[in-house]
């Protein structure tokens, strides 16, 4: 997920509420990056007064702000990116776009959860336990279309797990 630090501040409505959310989001293998145009002083600064872990990247020259062509012609004097927040699959794929100019173009805590369900269970196979022939799998061995799991785990590996 990408962000920029308005619609970050905007989007987690605390600074409180930011850390615990990006806590949550870490443990679910999931990154938050923030861009901003901000020299590196003012933004590592803004990252410290909430609490922030995760990555912030400084882009003053707004190569971004070019490249993904997101000026805010609005506000010529201080030349802004328009606020964005994108949920990336892996590889780097879109898989939605907010416009945050407004409030309301801004993605809520249930939007961003939403949509990182939809990635989530897109990417994993073993999203849904219940899905036909996983058991099988696990039983005979065959961690691969389990996240986490040695792939190269043996059998004895196995049959100590499912006798714990």
């Amino acid at each position: 997920m990408w962000s920029t630090p308005v619609s970050l501040r905007s989007s987690f409505n605390s600074r409180t509420c930011c850390s615990s959310r990006a806590a949550k989001i870490a443990v679910t293998y999931t990154q938050i990056a923030t861009i901003s145009t901000d020299d590196h002083h003012t933004l590592q600064e803004f990252r410290a007064s909430i609490g922030a872990a995760w990555t912030f990247l400084s882009d003053p020259d707004r190569t971004i702000q070019k490249d993904l062509d997101i000026q805010e012609y609005t506000d010529p004097e201080h030349n802004p990116m328009i606020p964005h927040t994108l949920v990336l699959k892996p590889g780097l794929v879109i898989y939605s776009i907010y416009n945050g100019y407004w409030f309301w173009g801004r993605p809520s805590v249930i939007d961003l959860w939403h949509d990182l369900r939809a990635v989530t269970s897109e990417i994993r196979p073993d999203w849904d336990l219940s899905t036909p022939g996983l058991r099988e799998a696990w039983n005979a061995g065959d961690f691969s279309r389990f996240h986490g799991w040695n792939k190269q785990a043996s059998m004895e590996d196995a049959s100590i797990v499912r006798n714990k």
